[in-house]
């Protein structure tokens, strides 16, 4: 429900509305997005146009009224109650009215995470450079044209529009890019995701985020990262076995046991002189290619006879701020590449040290020479 916006006082949503918008104006392929839509993302902002802490109004907030703020306050909607809160909630020993949202030890994670790394990023929240970061006093400040997404009387084509304009001008072209690529990439229907093959085939997966990185895999780094692209393995929870294609695998000498520790996806690359093999994950939450799974995987390839350099293992994610690539990055095995749907042109090779060990400059050498 709207509330009253009393005199010299932003207007504003409640909490779960402004949650909502938050969502609304920081899409999946956002830097750090959930630093920006999480609940406590929410009760900032919220209290921040509660004591009215927008830009060019004077007026900052200090991270202990967003913990010390509770529901029976933020009810109080009445100008006078909203000055009286912004006033005495900053005093030491504040006794607030009802339970608190938050405990005094969520300072830091509103300080450092939801304001420094999120908000303050995306360049939603100004900080007075007058005040260091450790004070108590208030220091931060919605920027107005961010303030105004969260008028309540700003509703439908309106509110999408505004929200539109926001990003266009405050995400970097990059992160707008990425926000773009992954809204893309996970439109599916209930019918499931329909993938098209380096031959022109197309097979229809099962609907889901394993799907969505899998047809990426297909469509997006095989042309990108391999010469002559080929899919000789492709499987889903749903169906163990989607497309297999028995030909091209007995060209290169491999026997696909379906009982066998098999990986989400087997690309192969014709165009080298020796054909190189790629076992690829695709990574919604869990089964990235970790040490365990990737020395599984080459016993596959080795057994057919393939040498170690004809072999390449990827773990493809929807985004590096997805929660699958945060939860299972510290396990991915060394030689290996990470990829991701967002940045289809770009990709992370954990590289193991070489004997002797090279130099960070020989390193960037190489790399100026791959671009």
């Amino acid at each position: 429900m709207a509330q009253q916006s009393p005199p010299g006082l932003p207007p504003f949503c409640n909490r779960a509305t402004v949650q909502e918008r938050l969502a609304a104006i920081f899409p999946e392929g956002t830097p750090n997005r959930l630093y920006c839509v999480r609940d406590i993302a929410a009760a900032t902002v919220f209290t921040m146009l509660y004591v009215g802490a927008v830009e060019g109004s004077g007026r900052f907030l200090a991270p202990k009224q967003v913990y010390r703020m509770t529901r029976q306050q933020a009810a109080r909607t009445r100008d006078v109650d909203r000055w009286k809160y912004a006033e005495v909630s900053l005093r030491a020993g504040f006794a607030p009215v009802g339970r608190r949202w938050y405990a005094d030890n969520t300072r830091e994670p509103i300080r450092d995470e939801t304001l420094r790394d999120g908000l303050v990023a995306m360049g939603a929240v100004v900080v007075r450079p007058d005040v260091v970061t450790t004070s108590g006093r208030p220091r931060y400040a919605l920027k107005t044209s961010f303030a105004t997404l969260f008028d309540p009387r700003l509703t439908g084509p309106a509110l999408q529009e505004a929200i539109e304009r926001w990003r266009t001008t405050h995400l970097s072209p990059s992160a707008l890019a990425r926000v773009t690529l992954l809204a893309k990439a996970v439109v599916s229907s209930a019918e499931g995701v329909l993938v098209r093959f380096p031959n022109g085939e197309t097979r229809r997966m099962a609907p889901g985020p394993s799907s969505v990185v899998a047809k990426a895999v297909v469509e997006k780094f095989a042309p990108r990262f391999l010469g002559q692209p080929g899919v000789i393995w492709l499987s889903e929870s749903r169906t163990k076995v989607v497309a297999r294609d028995d030909d091209l695998a007995s060209r290169l000498g491999l026997r696909i046991d379906v009982q066998r520790n098999l990986p989400d996806l087997l690309l192969v690359d014709l165009a080298p002189a020796e054909p190189l093999l790629v076992f690829v994950e695709a990574v919604a939450t869990n089964g990235a290619v970790t040490a365990e799974r990737q020395a599984a995987l080459r016993t596959i390839a080795t057994d057919a006879g393939y040498r170690p350099q004809q072999i390449a293992f990827v773990s493809a994610f929807l985004d590096r701020d997805s929660a699958g690539f945060k939860k299972n990055a510290s396990r991915l095995a060394w030689g290996s590449f990470a990829w991701f749907v967002s940045e289809p042109d770009r990709i992370v090779l954990l590289r193991e040290q070489t004997t002797p060990p090279i130099s960070l400059s020989d390193l960037l050498a190489s790399a100026r020479r791959s671009i």
